[in-house]
């Protein structure tokens, strides 16, 4: 299937690793110029050499709006406009971090809240008008299933909120022809992978073995999906073809056994 997506211009945020460098790749192979932006002005040069094509590197930080409007202008400068916004900039959830209500600080949600939740909207609200002018657009933001679970109150929090302001952003953008849509992945397979098992391990007290053995239990596939599998979803929903789907929540997580989600 062709995705019709040569030729348009994406940012994509958190895109120095993980999921986040994994759509600009697949962005990238469809003919799209990418703009990956993060902090780290050297692991997005490393990047951006290994992605290939027509690929810029952009360092801001997300909670930083003077940033993050920044970066847009320099995306259009250089692209000549942005048809594309992939939010992808967040520390992934740590299964090991305490749950009880007597071990949560307040300062781990104001943080989680200002990169994921208004980060976002700060990268949404600079790249609008740029899509609204041309009269298309497409805005994805990567959340996460512990907005269907509990067991991670700030994971939930941060990306029910994610969830929130994607639905609202969908209804006010759609008539100008821009879809939003929030992705939901679950543990995903990344560079970070190994540190996440280990840290899971000590705070259960099992081995390694077996606390992969449980991360791959929670999926109805019976393995966690990859960083690319989610970039093949957002890809997607990034392209013409996906006109139907706007303001939805997509899991992209390899199912979830036992609730029925509808």
């Amino acid at each position: 299937m062709d995705l019709r997506l040569s030729g348009k211009r994406a940012v994509v945020t958190g895109g120095s690793r993980g999921i986040g460098f994994a759509v600009a790749r697949a962005l990238t192979a469809e003919g799209v110029d990418v703009a990956i932006v993060a902090r780290d002005a050297g692991a997005l040069d490393d990047a951006r050499v290994r992605i290939g094509g027509r690929t810029l590197a952009v360092p801001a930080d997300a909670t930083d709006d003077a940033a993050v409007r920044a970066a847009v202008a320099r995306t259009v400068a250089e692209f000549g406009g942005v048809d594309i916004l992939v939010n992808a900039a967040a520390q992934p959830a740590d299964p090991a971090k305490p749950t009880a209500l007597a071990g949560l600080d307040d300062d781990d949600l104001r943080t989680e809240i200002e990169t994921k939740v208004l980060g976002y909207l700060r990268f949404a609200r600079a790249v609008a008008p740029h899509m609204i002018e041309r009269g298309w657009g497409r805005i994805v933001n990567i959340s996460g299933l512990n907005a269907r679970r509990t067991g991670s109150p700030f994971g939930s929090i941060r990306n029910v909120g994610v969830a929130a302001l994607t639905k609202n952003l969908a209804d006010e953008l759609g008539p100008h022809g821009i879809n939003v849509t929030v992705v939901h992945p679950g543990f995903t397979v990344t560079e970070r992978t190994p540190a996440m098992i280990e840290s899971l391990a000590r705070s259960r007290g099992v081995t390694p073995a077996e606390a992969e053995a449980l991360l791959r239990g929670s999926t109805s596939i019976g393995r966690m999906i990859t960083a690319e599998e989610v970039a093949d979803v957002v890809t997607f929903l990034a392209s013409p073809r996906s006109t139907a789907v706007t303001g939805d929540a997509i899991p992209a997580g390899g199912g979830t056994p036992g609730p029925i989600f509808y």
